[in-house]
């Protein structure tokens, strides 16, 4: 499975964000998946995840009622939209695989990884 992300950006405090991050080599269908950010001088972390039928939703702390993950099986696509950025939300953002039924926000439960797209939010 290789996973490309995309819809980086530098944006203002207040403003929102939609990523995304394609799927090719194998359908995501039967995957939970990922999102993680990194970041400068800190270790990555998770940030939401979503289960492989689209039912369950999983989401840090730091993002709950700001972000919203989904998927489209039909396009092989996950999203994160996030609002109300904070200069906080400054990372590298991931999109990971992992071929689990449930929820993880492990990272070492997550087998397939992105190259990750910059989102950076000034004050």
């Amino acid at each position: 499975v290789q996973l490309v992300e995309s819809g980086g950006g530098l944006v203002q405090a207040g403003d929102s964000l939609r990523l995304s991050c394609a799927a090719s080599g194998r359908t995501l269908s039967r995957y939970t998946l990922g999102w993680f950010r990194q970041a400068p001088g800190k270790e990555r972390e998770f940030v939401s995840a979503i289960s492989w039928t689209g039912l369950m939703t999983e989401y840090s702390d730091s993002v709950k009622g700001r972000f919203t993950v989904s998927r489209d099986q039909v396009k092989n696509m996950v999203y994160l939209q996030m609002d109300s950025l904070k200069p906080e939300d400054t990372a590298v953002y991931y999109c990971a695989a992992d071929v689990s039924f449930s929820i993880s926000t492990t990272q070492a439960d997550y087998e397939f990884w992105g190259q990750g797209t910059q989102v950076t939010v000034s004050s």
